[in-house]
């Protein structure tokens, strides 16, 4: 298992550029399973999670080639679905969330599917409810085998219809969605997500010869076609890297520039983040953070704390909330950071805390940070990463803290960001992984 040791307390400067959307790759390295002609994608991230699942649709008899680094072409003229079946694929699925992401397109394509029920973050229960009542509801048949662990879904007559989602569930709403594109007649999907991945997702499958509109609102429509054709696609930077590089900028007293950022699909993110007093200047599709001493987070109009929630988009994304968290510790003022969608993702704080920030967890859900404003640093300490965001979390905070740090477990801090290491030594961090 890898480790990083980080020295604390030195200023960064420079530009970095952030890799290419996790979330939306995911996603769209699905698609090509819907069309059995040449899909490529470009800007793919080179992180654990989005290199299992790519390993995976290989594996399923669709032909990958790496063009150039970020770049793939996948052909998918020759699907084995009976692999779905073997011992390799009930292993690696069960081992990768998004691997359920799979089950819209092989259902739409080839009416049939097993999973077992998928893995991925300690951050909590993450039910497959909202995926498998809309598979239900476009006339999918659902068995669960106890013994094995594993669904068989039969889904050789899909039909369109009309579904109200329980949740506006990002991955839940691109699955019904890629099933819904090939079912016999019209679908309506109201609370659906509207992220700026699914939006992608969206524009991606029209080009396809998909018929989807609504995209950007909670009611998708879309009329079912024969089939699909081949598409080039490019994926968003990530959103998530662009927060925590504005999170980082302001805990370690740095400037920095994040480069194409494509500011016009950030929503809040950079409000949330000037309410936290940290400044930034938009310079044409670039974020630059200038080096500031201090930083002070806003009240509300009415004086009371401010209070940082996460919600369905436009709403302010919950990967982002250990990133505000963190960042709030060296803040003058204080701030309630609401985390309502998973139960144990602020479990990380007692790391911080042993660090010398001053948080009360009030309960799974909330923490109240109270700002040192710099009058204390935070200490170097040995911890553990328990998931992707709060591992970057607490990268941040080593970065800006006193003394040397050491973060175990960093295999979940590479699931979600590419080469984290090498970038941020280029800015001047210094960090080392130990095998």
């Amino acid at each position: 298992m890898s480790s990083f040791k980080i020295k604390g307390g030195h200023k960064l400067k420079g530009e970095i550029i952030p890799q290419g959307a996790k979330n939306e790759a995911l996603q769209v390295i699905c698609t090509p399973l819907l069309t059995a002609e040449p899909v490529t994608i470009h800007n793919i991230p080179d992180i654990l999670d989005v290199n299992k699942l790519i390993e995976l649709v290989g594996e399923l008899g669709c032909k990958v080639e790496k063009l150039q680094k970020g770049s793939y072409r996948f052909t998918a003229a020759n699907v084995n679905i009976e692999y779905l079946k073997s011992d390799a694929y009930r292993k690696k699925a069960a081992s990768l969330r998004g691997s359920v992401m799979l089950l819209g397109p092989i259902l739409a394509r080839f009416g049939e599917a097993n999973i077992p029920k998928p893995g991925g973050d300690k951050i909590g229960r993450r039910r497959l409810d909202t995926h498998f009542i809309g598979f239900q509801n476009l006339g999918a048949k659902f068995n669960f085998d106890s013994t094995e662990n594993l669904f068989h879904i039969d889904a050789s007559e899909l039909r369109g219809c009309h579904m109200l989602l329980d949740e506006a569930s990002v991955t839940g709403t691109a699955n019904i969605l890629m099933a819904a594109v090939l079912a016999k007649g019209t679908t309506t999907i109201y609370n659906a997500a509207c992220e700026p991945y699914l939006q992608q997702l969206c524009a991606m499958l029209n080009r396809m010869g998909a018929k989807i509109s609504g995209i950007g609102s909670n009611l998708l429509t879309i009329e079912g076609v024969e089939k699909l054709r081949g598409t080039d696609h490019t994926l968003l930077p990530d959103m998530i890297e662009i927060g925590s590089f504005i999170g980082l900028a302001a805990m370690t007293q740095s400037e920095i520039t994040i480069k194409n950022c494509r500011i016009d699909m950030l929503g809040i993110i950079p409000e949330i983040f000037r309410r936290l007093g940290i400044k930034m200047e938009f310079r044409g599709d670039d974020i630059h953070i200038p080096a500031q001493e201090r930083y002070e987070i806003e009240t509300f109009i009415d004086g009371s704390i401010l209070t940082v929630a996460d919600a369905p988009w436009p709403g302010f994304t919950p990967d982002l909330l250990s990133i505000v968290l963190v960042v709030a510790t060296q803040a003058k003022g204080t701030v309630l950071v609401h985390q309502k969608m998973f139960e144990s993702r602020l479990f990380f704080v007692d790391k911080v805390i042993d660090m010398g920030a001053q948080i009360i967890l009030c309960d799974p859900h909330r923490a109240t940070v109270i700002g040192l404003d710099r009058k204390q640093m935070l200490r170097g300490v040995k911890m553990a990463s328990p998931d992707i965001r709060a591992g970057v979390a607490l990268l941040i905070a080593a970065l800006s803290a006193q003394g040397e740090s050491e973060i175990s477990n960093i295999d979940q801090i590479d699931r979600g960001y590419e080469n984290i290491e090498g970038r941020l030594k280029k800015l001047g961090a210094v960090i080392e992984r130990v095998n």
